[in-house]
């Protein structure tokens, strides 16, 4: 076995943990320090989005649509398979994401 072949998944394993310990190390050290300075805890408490499944969901299944289309343009067509499946992933893909978002918008418009 070679050296390399060790050294590097011990080394990019301890740098994840690294940084992992030093952002939550500083993290805690900023919210004490602003709790010290009369900050309210409650501005730490992070919002939920709850719509973000709905993206993900969608972009997936826009992911899906286009390689399904692609499956027909390539067995239909003379465009190129390559061709055909990055370009059709990514019309699929942005189309759901573009229609994602004037869903939200929509929503949060009835809500104001």
């Amino acid at each position: 076995m070679d050296a390399v072949e060790i050294i590097v998944p011990v080394s990019m394993f301890i740098s994840v943990v690294a940084i992992a310990y030093f952002f939550f190390y500083t993290r805690n050290k900023e919210r004490l320090a602003l709790i010290e300075n009369g900050a309210d805890a409650k501005m730490f408490q992070t919002r939920t989005n709850k719509t973000g499944v709905l993206k993900v969901g969608m972009f997936f299944v826009g992911i899906a649509l286009g390689i399904i289309t692609a499956g027909m343009l390539d067995a239909f067509t003379t465009i190129k398979e390559e061709v055909a499946y990055f370009s059709m992933m990514f019309l699929f893909g942005g189309s759901s994401l573009i229609l994602y978002y004037y869903l939200n918008n929509n929503k949060k418009n009835e809500e104001d």
